[in-house]
């Protein structure tokens, strides 16, 4: 569904903020505006923004997420391969200027397996061990289709022969969109997928997972919500983020699915709790949305639902946490460039990275919520306006989905990197910005990051 920019405006968009980097400048009142239109392919990127390394991958769209360890002495970063090169692949950044791949799993998957094949992957530790879990989502009737996630021992890298898979989820979980991996603060590690089998997610005891199956380690079904007024439940989630409230002293899941953003309480995991939903004008979102993630203290949200024309949400949560709402709306909206779509987001308040499909890396302050402004960007795809996905990965649709995929940061010294359908994996970084830690904002020191060794109660006070 492609919605016109006067479309937006008349369901109670309120705010766009267009950013110089893609298309030029809006500047004084709409009539004095002057709009440059932008090349037809975008090169280069902000004076802030440092490129620092490149890995191509051979084919286009064959890789897609990407993850990066925390801790500096180990310098891996995970690329999910899928579609024509399934798997994944690590990738040392030892040397940021200078990555190179020392690891690559390719799925044993045979010519009839059709599909993504597993976009997303993430690391966890658990109990001492590194480990890496592998989304898997073949179309339903490929070979391969009651596969839905693939664990992986990584702890003995960078040694290559030490990589052991250790664990799957088969059909009780299949076709796998996203795996995120969370340090509950009653100290559990789960893993929250969401499969495509229904139209909900699933929470995983991963210790369990290890040692007795996913049959034992299933803990609970996430459901779309019931009680919201959506016209038409035509998916489950497609990714799900978990954080712990300070405020309310809760372990909160966010899942971007059909309707909307809808917010749960996981303070117990077994027995999900339905709270509130985000959306944007949500009887609007006919397919789904895409991705949602808050801030260090779950007070305001990023959100997209990768749509082309539409752009990534910024919401105020204090209407669903105080009980006032059951659907909040949007205070703000961000755009690089309003003919295509931001697609992953990776925040670390008050900056947004966002992975910005033919946009590339685009960097964004939320320093006021209420007006986005872009800081910096850095066009990684160098590739032609809407030749992208159309259902293969050899032959060049007509869409805007291409580029940036994903994008993730090392918060010990602020690296940088991002994967891209067509060029492969980049390393950043951007001036002022060698780190980050939630205290130097004022904000509980709580990202995608988690502190695997104590969980979130500790990690407020660091």
């Amino acid at each position: 569904m492609r919605l016109s920019f006067e479309t937006l405006m008349r369901v109670g968009i309120s705010l766009f903020v267009w950013s110089g980097a893609a298309w030029g400048t809006v500047r004084g009142s709409a009539a004095s505006a002057q709009i440059v239109e932008p090349p037809r392919i975008k090169n280069g990127g902000s004076p802030n923004v440092k490129m620092l390394g490149h890995v191509p991958f051979d084919g286009r769209f064959s890789n897609g997420g990407v993850d990066i360890e925390q801790e500096l002495s180990r310098p891996y970063v995970y690329v999910s391969g899928m579609t024509d090169d399934p798997g994944f692949w690590v990738v040392s950044v030892a040397d940021p200027a200078k990555p190179k791949v020392i690891y690559h799993w390719h799925f044993p998957a045979s010519a009839q397996d059709q599909g993504l094949a597993g976009e997303n992957g993430r690391y966890f530790k658990l109990d001492g061990r590194y480990y890496y879990a592998k989304t898997v989502q073949f179309n339903k009737g490929s070979p391969h289709d009651s596969l839905g996630l693939i664990v992986f021992d990584v702890t003995g890298l960078p040694d290559p022969t030490k990589v052991k898979e250790v664990a799957h989820i088969g059909s009780i979980g299949a076709r796998v969109v996203h795996v995120f991996p969370y340090k509950h603060s009653d100290g559990r590690v789960l893993l929250i997928t969401t499969p495509t089998v229904g139209a909900y997610g699933q929470i995983y005891d991963a210790r369990k997972l290890i040692s007795q199956g996913a049959q034992q380690a299933l803990l609970a079904q996430v459901d779309i919500p019931p009680d919201v007024n959506i016209k038409q439940i035509t998916r489950g989630f497609h990714d799900t983020y978990a954080q712990y409230d300070p405020a309310t002293k809760q372990d909160k899941l966010y899942g971007a699915g059909s309707g909307g953003f809808g917010v749960y309480d996981i303070t117990k995991p077994e027995t999900p709790r339905f709270l509130f939903m985000m959306a944007p004008q949500h009887d609007l979102v006919t397919t789904g949305s895409h991705t949602v993630i808050v801030s260090p203290d779950s007070r305001y949200a990023v959100a997209t639902v990768e749509q082309q024309y539409w752009p990534m949400f910024v919401f105020d949560l204090q209407p669903g946490l105080s009980g006032q709402s059951k659907v909040v709306q949007p205070i703000a909206a961000w755009t690089a460039d309003w003919r295509d779509l931001p697609h992953l987001m990776a925040v670390r308040w008050p900056y947004v990275f966002v992975a910005a499909y033919e946009d590339g890396l685009q960097i964004v302050s939320l320093n006021d919520p209420k007006q986005p402004k872009t800081l910096g960007w850095y066009y990684t795809c160098v590739c032609e306006h809407q030749m992208g996905w159309g259902g293969s990965p050899t032959v060049p649709g007509t869409s805007v989905l291409n580029g940036a995929g994903d994008v993730d940061v090392r918060n010990a010294d602020g690296l940088i990197v991002v994967t891209d359908y067509t060029t492969g994996l980049w390393t950043f970084r951007m001036d002022g910005f060698d780190g980050w830690n939630g205290r130097e904002f004022r904000m509980p020191n709580i990202s995608k990051e988690q502190d695997w060794d104590n969980g979130p109660a500790v990690a407020l006070r660091q």
